[in-house]
């Protein structure tokens, strides 16, 4: 069956960094975009960064954007997000998705990982 596994959230303090992977299974990971979103309590879904399928298109949301990047190796069927200069803001739950078409609806998605910035 499909699985998208997150890993690589936790605690960190403003201005730090931290890089979020996704392992997937089930599927032809390379044939599919992939997607990281978030949602704060509180808050609406919100896209983070999307990637073809790949690799050579990326969409960063504005609240992100100059901040994190996006990046994904097909031979390991893994999509990492790495994010820089973290603020409070950024707090949230991040989920990994997949679609079969780029910057379209995802059809599969992860448990989450829960990031939190905080002193």
């Amino acid at each position: 069956q499909v699985q998208l596994v997150e890993s690589g959230g936790g605690l960190v303090q403003p201005g730090g960094s931290l890089r979020l992977s996704c392992a997937a299974s089930g599927f032809t990971f390379s044939r599919y975009a992939m997607g990281w979103y978030r949602q704060a309590p509180g808050k609406e879904r919100e896209l983070v960064a999307s990637i073809s399928s790949a690799g050579g298109s990326t969409n960063y949301g504005d609240s992100v954007k100059g901040r994190s990047t996006i990046s994904r190796d097909n031979a390991k069927n893994t999509v990492y997000l790495q994010m820089n200069s973290l603020k409070p803001e950024d707090t949230a739950v991040y989920y990994c998705s997949a679609g079969p078409r780029y910057r379209e609806a995802s059809v599969y998605w992860g448990q989450g990982t829960q990031v939190t910035v905080s002193s």
